[in-house]
């Protein structure tokens, strides 16, 4: 049986002619940070004091001893960072360039002094540039000439922090006579049956090359299964012909796996076992599998070229976030924190995930996790926002890389989409790329013809899309909203997001909002500063283009910008970051199914830092998560602004009919219920009711004294004629009490308004760092009451709670 032994320990990091602890897996950043030689580049503006790191040679070294009887030793790296040599014994084992591959080495009866040399990733970037020539890039960095993460070399959101090291782990596979080389399962259902196909090929040794070896494959239901009663298991064996077989195992009356409100995820163990002549075991292989089908229909009709999800034959409108690595030092973010980050994910009835083409291939403990919890991915191939060569050395690499993790990712059925980049054919058509090109290679050659080749060789169970934004071909401009997936960025960087509404995408695979981290996110990064939107701080913290600029002119455009009120210029931003959001859902959800999916721009940070994410970089939650978890519920009642004034939308994306009264009241300022009337809607399972609002309840266009509030089944819809700064708020008012559940260590802060309240919002982390609410942005009419439950609260006081409370309106 092959032996494996994790090398995790004994490794050093030579720096300065000494010899430091290290961690693999881990990173020389890591390392120089447990050993207090580096400052934490996270706080203040330490970021730029550690930037000589990325920029040095680095050398790993340990001894290497291996025993045994196998006939053959491999020395083997899940990722190495980047551009390396691997040395043993004084010689050269080889060269590696590719952060997102698996490299492996034969160490067949060889012991002594390991040492893996780390160049700097900007002198390989350096050197590749200078074979291929220079490509435009959106950023001043040359992540376009290396396979390495491209956000370590900063983005619009992230720290420049160029990374090195063994960030995956690293092992010794000992064995003898063969081992599986590659294991490839392909698997669909056909009516009621599963199967699944196995394609396996072998390494042997030279003394096997003639013996007769075989395989054993086993799918059985796990406990996922909940429709099994008992184990059932469903086994096929088969000879192999050389170093390659094909297996196929069928499971009839295959529970079938679904996203997120859906139904359930039932995944079934699929072991693979290689056995030798006489029946012994030589390796073996396992991975959790689900039975469903998944494609894209890209359909033509009246509106342009849908771009639809269907799942196990159901046409689903994708709740979505990107996904951006969750830290900018990868080897940190743990399975535990995996598993935290995509729980959010899943609470905030999110069923979509799109890792982004800037990051990384995650970790199987991302995608293990999203079987688990139903989140569909969605996986870019790493390409984003620059004109990437084509020539070698890349080209090798680009296609080594896709191949190792399609077939890595392949058998998790939460995976329903392949993406051959981030914005570059975009880029190319838009963003004046043509002219300094002159005809050299920008990477059109992966996108329409390497990757959709290896997906479709090694992968065909599931859709390919040559990018995002893209129209599906040339007859269309990329990022054309009638057409395929769509971007849309122009209302962020020059518009008021009311213009969210001026049109209804097929797809929107990026849209956001900037704002502000948590206060104590904020206190922690920027210890001792005094916060102010422009102080040196804030500034370093802000990585957008103008970001300030776009954020204050985001405030304006609905509120008074408060001048020298740090703590309420914080608050507003957040508020319209939370709004923004969702009065783009809310509109393409009433537009369903034209509009069949929205993509949040982003869910989570890699830093603390002013972006676009509804969970900061310390994992606080700011308002726009709450508001997510709304908008992208089941069922949502929603007053979407048109040119003919309010439209009731109310969206059903349950599988049951859903029947309601509306409770619609035109109100005054003051409280007043001026009108009132109720409506009766129908809404059948995965659609849209529009019913017609009585004329009577609906505020006069412009009108800054009425608003319309509508609710039915504890949600509420609110539609205020013009922006906040032109309507007659009046000055809050409400009672706060507090409630303790005994035993819970959970405090229940009640407000009970005694005037219009609009967007009270509980900002937990001013009750103490670890303190968090269960609610966001809360509007409440006269007599109104509301329940926030806090965790995490230390010393509980009432005027405390009563500090961390702010809404709209005259303070």
């Amino acid at each position: 049986m092959k032996d494996v032994t994790q090398l995790s320990e004994g490794w050093r990091l030579r720096h300065e002619g000494a010899l430091l602890p290290a961690v693999v897996p881990g990173c020389v950043h890591t390392d120089l940070l447990a050993a207090q030689v580096i400052p934490d580049p996270f706080i203040g503006r330490n970021e730029a004091e550690i930037a000589w790191v990325g920029r040095q040679e680095w050398s790993y070294v340990t001894e290497l001893e291996h025993h045994g009887r196998h006939e053959r030793a491999e020395l083997v790296f899940e990722g190495l960072d980047t551009a390396a040599e691997v040395i043993l014994a004084g010689e050269s084992l080889g060269r590696t360039r590719n952060m997102h591959r698996v490299h492996r080495f034969d160490v067949t009866g060889r012991t002594g002094p390991l040492e893996v040399r780390f160049s700097s990733a900007y002198e390989e970037a350096d050197r590749v540039r200078a074979l291929t020539g220079e490509r435009p890039n959106v950023y001043p960095e040359p992540f376009q000439y290396i396979r390495k993460m491209a956000c370590s070399f900063g983005w619009d959101w992230g720290p420049t922090v160029v990374t090195a090291g063994m960030w995956r782990p690293v092992r010794l596979e000992r064995w003898s006579t063969a081992r599986f080389d590659l294991v490839r399962p392909l698997v669909t259902v056909d009516g009621t049956t599963g199967r699944v196909e196995l394609r396996v090929r072998l390494s042997r040794t030279e003394s096997a090359v003639d013996r007769t070896l075989s395989l054993r494959a086993t799918v059985a239901g796990t406990e996922a299964a909940a429709s099994f009663e008992g184990e059932v298991s469903f086994e096929g064996e088969v000879s192999f012909e050389g170093d390659e077989a094909v297996v196929t195992l069928e499971v009839p009356e295959a529970a079938l796996w679904w996203p997120r409100g859906y139904g359930d995820q039932p995944l079934y163990d699929l072991d693979v076992t290689l056995l030798d002549e006489g029946g012994a075991p030589l390796d073996t292989w396992r991975r959790r599998i689900g039975f469903r089908t998944v494609e894209i229909d890209r359909s033509g009709d009246e509106h342009g070229t849908g771009f639809t999800f269907v799942v196990n034959g159901v046409r689903i409108f994708a709740r979505g976030v990107n996904w951006i690595p969750d830290d900018v030092l990868p080897s940190r973010v743990t399975p535990e924190r995996y598993r935290t980050r995509l729980t959010q994910a899943a609470e905030a009835n999110i069923d979509l995930v799109r890792v982004w083409g800037g990051g990384i291939y995650e970790d199987d403990a991302f995608y293990d996790v999203c079987d688990e919890l139903g989140l569909m991915v969605w996986q870019d191939f790493l390409f984003a926002c620059a004109a990437y060569p084509e020539e070698q050395p890349l080209r090798g690499e680009v296609e080594a890389e896709a191949r190792d993790n399609v077939v890595r990712l392949m058998a998790h059925p939460s995976l329903v989409l392949w993406n051959g980049n981030n914005e570059n054919l975009w880029g190319f058509r838009d963003w004046d790329w043509e002219a300094p090109l002159a005809g050299d290679s920008w990477g059109e050659g992966y996108y329409l013809g390497i990757l959709p080749r290896i997906v479709a060789e090694l992968d065909p169970t599931r859709p390919y899309t040559a990018g995002s934004p893209w129209s599906g071909s040339w007859d269309h401009h990329p990022n054309d909203p009638r057409h395929g997936t769509h971007h849309s960025w122009e209302v962020w960087n020059r518009q008021d997001y009311a213009e969210y509404r001026a049109s209804v995408p097929r797809f929107v695979a990026e849209f956001g909002w900037q704002a502000p981290p948590a206060l104590a996110t904020l206190r922690r990064a920027l210890p001792g500063e005094e916060l102010a939107p422009d102080s040196p701080g804030m500034l370093h913290h802000q990585k957008a283009d103008d970001g300030n600029g776009k954020l204050n002119r985001g405030i304006e455009r609905h509120f008074a910008l408060p001048e020298g009120d740090f703590d309420r210029w914080h608050y507003l931003a957040q508020v319209v970051q939370a709004r923004a959001v969702a009065a783009g859902i809310e509109h393409w959800r009433a537009n369903w199914p034209v509009c069949a999916g929205t993509v949040v721009w982003q869910l989570n940070d890699c830093w603390p830092v002013s972006s676009w994410a509804a969970i900061d970089g310390d994992g606080r939650l700011k308002p726009l998560y709450h508001e997510l978890r709304r908008v992208y519920a089941d069922r949502l009642l929603a007053l979407v602004p048109s040119a003919d004034g309010p439209v009731l939308a109310v969206d059903n994306q349950s599988g049951s009919p859903w029947r309601t009264a509306v409770t619609l009241r035109r109100v005054g300022a003051d409280g007043t219920v001026l009108r009132e009337a109720v409506v009766e809607v129908e809404a059948a399972p995965r659609s849209v009711a529009r019913p017609v609002l009585p004329a009577e309840v609906v505020p006069a266009p412009g009108s800054g004294k009425e608003l319309l509030v509508a609710d039915a089944d504890g949600l509420r819809a609110v539609h205020v004629p013009v922006v906040d700064k032109e309507f007659a708020y009046p000055a809050p008012h409400y009672d706060v009490r507090l409630e303790t559940r005994a035993g819970s260590g959970t405090v229940d802060v009640v407000v009970t308004a005694h005037s219009l309240v609009r967007d009270l919002l509980l900002r937990a982390d001013r009750l103490g760092p670890a303190a968090t609410a269960d609610r966001g942005l809360i509007t409440l009419l006269p007599g109104e009451e509301a329940r926030i439950a806090v965790t995490g609260w230390a010393e509980v006081d009432v005027a405390a709670a009563r500090g961390a409370l702010l809404s709209v309106g005259p303070a």
